[in-house]
């Protein structure tokens, strides 16, 4: 299950699962990591949320979780850059093929 919404600022955010727990967000992180070879640049974890950040094919992208709203991809850049949504689409269609 993944949908696409757009952000206020007309970025591209791919959530890959509405209705899970902290344990598919470190299963997805790990896919990232092992299949993708992603290195995560920084990662802010906080009682509710979880943000960490990495890079795929030279666009900054965060991978998310919030225990209200599931995980989802985003870009970091505020701006709408076609690239960068790009880049969330085929990270969430890579994961969506993987049955998250």
């Amino acid at each position: 299950m993944c949908y696409q919404l757009k952000t206020t600022n007309g970025g591209t955010e791919a959530v890959i699962d509405d209705n899970c727990g902290i344990s598919k967000f470190y299963a997805i992180a790990s896919t990232l990591a092992d299949d993708l070879k992603v290195k995560f640049l920084k990662q802010v974890d906080d009682a509710e949320t979880l943000d960490w950040d990495f890079s795929y094919h030279n666009q900054f992208l965060t991978l998310h979780y919030n225990i209200f709203n599931g995980v989802s991809i985003y870009p970091q850049q505020i701006k709408n850059n076609k690239s960068d949504n790009s880049a969330v689409m085929e990270v969430a269609n890579f994961l969506e093929q993987r049955a998250y």
